[in-house]
């Protein structure tokens, strides 16, 4: 509880002054208040690196920004809250208690993270290069402003506990704020407080509930994470707003809020933008003017950030790769892609339906979205899923798609498919034509696909239909036509709403069912006595040699810098050699000789029991640290 409360009030403080900044400019809502967080925090944290500042100089120009922004906040006057928010909070915090015992340990990306938040705590004189995992290395071009890794290490330093504990638990205290903004969003897409609810609900069935285990709500300490499961919503809260009611300071809510998805996750800005263009494409003819102000508003800010993460991008080897890359990547991701050449080939569309019932339902449906009439949402749900399905389905398209963005992330872009407004949207139009009858419909619905299309996370394989995707692409087709010729308009209100908490309510229980710890022991992990001589005995900043896992784990729970680790978890540029350092890895292993970590100019080397410990001995080296599964040498 203790470590709970330290937290909580540590991300209450990093929140306040985007609360302050957001009603000085006259914005209510959640979305408007963590997009200024986020923007404030971004904005210290590249005045702290311009002047190679420590992360008390950030923490300094948060508090200040939001000082003086409290005054001005207090003299505007305020349209009324988001309606229903305590109850949603409420429940948030009741999810954030449930995620809080089941986060078993560390592992995984969540360990590359942590080394980054580690390194702005304990650093000083921060750069963009200083939080890198190798000293000879090069940036990430997914993180290359650590952005998020800021904000986690502030959360560190308020709260006055270890970063791995804030990577651990920090979900937790997000999950009331993952509940809101999907809230805000449904709402204000669908100007309906009972369908934004639905909207929520949809959204955490289909995010945290269906996979089991949390499902990515256990994750929202990371980047990927938080970009996709509170960024996004807020982004498309604020995209609305602005469409619905155009004002300068609703721009430049928006416009910071893509300097803060792109900064956090660049593709996943772009991957935004996709559905956004459908939407402004089928209202061409309505309100065209607001909705392209809208889309320049959001969309400047990212196209200066990718302008500047270009060179950095161009040094990777999957972004327009060369035919032997690109047919390693095809045989990697062969199960989700059909491929006809490498030059010809799309995602394969049952992905679209992998993530269980809702995805399922939520693509059937799209259709009727064309029965609507001109309504906001429709246009967002036809536009935005045609678009996004004919970019991943077309294998004209796709090949470029992925050449551009890299093949790992283009097939991310099916998640930005606008599922929960099609499942919401569709009940709506079936609300209107059976009435209460869809209710039982509704029930039956979830439960039989939830028997049917459990989904596929990863751990047991169950088929995922492709049907359901193509239904989606044509019939939205389809769907686009009657929304250009139709005026009526879709019962929105209480009786949809039960309709979508009765289809996902088997998915609710599956997922209360599966509740448990994903991962709950590390292998790999490092013992306690070396942990402690690593940041008791080593010096900040220095180079360790060690073997690819042990190496990761050492950059995660030291700030010190590592020679190698897994190539699935380091960036593939020239200046990394992802490749190449596991190769000089394995050869060291065999050998024992010493010029491999030195040509590293490493100055500790940590070795496993069983590693070449008696071959480092004959060449002169001695050990400064002994446990019962790890051996140290000072080089």
């Amino acid at each position: 509880m203790i470590l709970w409360l330290r937290l909580a009030f540590a991300t209450a403080v990093l929140l306040a002054p985007g609360v302050f900044v957001a009603r000085a400019l006259g914005r209510r809502g959640v979305a408007a208040t963590f997009t200024w967080s986020v923007a404030v925090v971004a904005g210290a944290l590249a005045l702290t690196f311009a002047v190679h500042g420590s992360l008390w100089l950030t923490l300094g120009l948060v508090l200040g920004i939001g000082a003086l922004a409290a005054p001005l906040a207090f003299r505007q006057v305020h349209s009324d809250g988001l309606p229903g928010a305590g109850a949603v909070t409420l429940a948030g915090l009741a999810l954030g208690g449930a995620l809080w015992f089941i986060e078993g340990v560390l592992h995984g990306d969540a360990l590359f993270h942590l080394g980054r938040v580690r390194k702005l705590d304990d650093f000083g004189s921060l750069s963009l290069r200083a939080v890198d995992e190798f000293k000879d290395g090069g940036l990430h071009p997914g993180y290359a402003f650590p952005l998020w890794h800021g904000w986690l290490a502030l959360v560190a330093e308020v709260a006055g506990v270890d970063p791995s504990s804030v990577v651990l638990h920090e979900p937790s205290l997000l999950a009331p704020l993952a509940l809101l903004l999907a809230y805000e969003a449904g709402r204000v897409v669908f100007g309906s407080v009972t369908l934004g609810f639905a909207a929520m609900v949809a959204q955490v069935a289909l995010i945290a509930f269906a996979p089991g285990d949390g499902g990515a709500y256990t994750t929202l300490d990371g980047p990927g994470s938080v970009a996709r499961q509170l960024l996004v919503p807020a982004g498309i809260a604020l995209f609305f707003a602005f469409a619905r009611a155009p004002s300068w300071r609703a721009g430049l809510t928006l416009a910071a809020l893509g300097m803060d998805l792109a900064f956090v996750h660049p593709t996943y800005a772009l991957f935004l933008a996709i559905p956004l263009v459908g939407y402004v494409v089928v209202r061409a003819f309505r309100d065209l003017r607001a909705n392209v102000v809208a889309l320049v508003a959001y969309g400047v800010p990212p196209l200066l950030v990718f302008l500047w993460l270009k060179p950095i991008v161009d040094e990777t080897l999957s972004h327009n790769p060369t035919p032997a890359e690109k047919a390693s990547q095809l045989r990697h991701y062969a199960t989700d892609l059909v491929v006809h050449s490498q030059s010809s080939y799309h995602l394969a569309a049952g992905i679209m339906s992998r993530s269980g019932a809702i995805a399922v339902a939520a693509l059937v449906l799209v259709p009727l979205a064309g029965l609507a009439g001109r309504r906001r949402w429709s246009a967002f749900v036809l536009g935005g899923t045609v678009l996004v399905l004919g970019l991943e389905l077309w294998d004209v398209l796709f090949p470029h798609f992925s050449d551009a963005v890299s093949l790992s992330q283009s097939r991310r872009a099916a998640g930005f498919v606008p599922f929960a407004f099609a499942l919401v949207g569709g009940a709506a139009v079936a609300a209107r034509f059976v009435g209460p009858v869809v209710l039982p419909v509704a029930l039956a619905a979830g439960i039989v696909l939830q028997l049917e299309y459990p989904g596929d996370f990863g751990t047991v394989f169950h088929a995922s239909p492709a049907a359901p995707a193509w239904i989606a692409l044509f019939g939205g087709l389809a769907g686009l036509l009657a929304y250009a010729i139709r005026r009526g308009s879709a019962r929105e209100g209480p009786l949809a709403a039960f309709a979508v908490v009765l289809f996902a309510a088997p998915v609710l229980v599956h997922g209360f069912s599966h509740w448990n710890t994903s991962y709950g022991k590390d292998p790999s992990a490092l013992t306690p006595g070396l942990v402690h001589y690593l940041r008791a005995d080593v010096p900040k900043r220095s180079v360790v040699f060690a073997d690819l896992e042990t190496s990761y784990r050492i950059s995660a729970y030291a700030p010190v810098y590592v020679c190698n680790a897994p190539p699935a978890h380091v960036a593939d540029t020239k200046a990394n050699r992802p490749a190449a350092r596991r190769a000089d890895v394995i050869r060291f292993l065999d050998s024992g000789s010493l010029a491999i970590p030195r040509r590293y100019d490493a100055q500790w080397l940590v070795l496993r029991r069983g590693e070449p410990v008696a071959r480092v001995e004959a060449q002169g080296a001695l050990p400064v640290y002994r446990d019962a599964n790890f051996i140290v040498f000072k080089l």
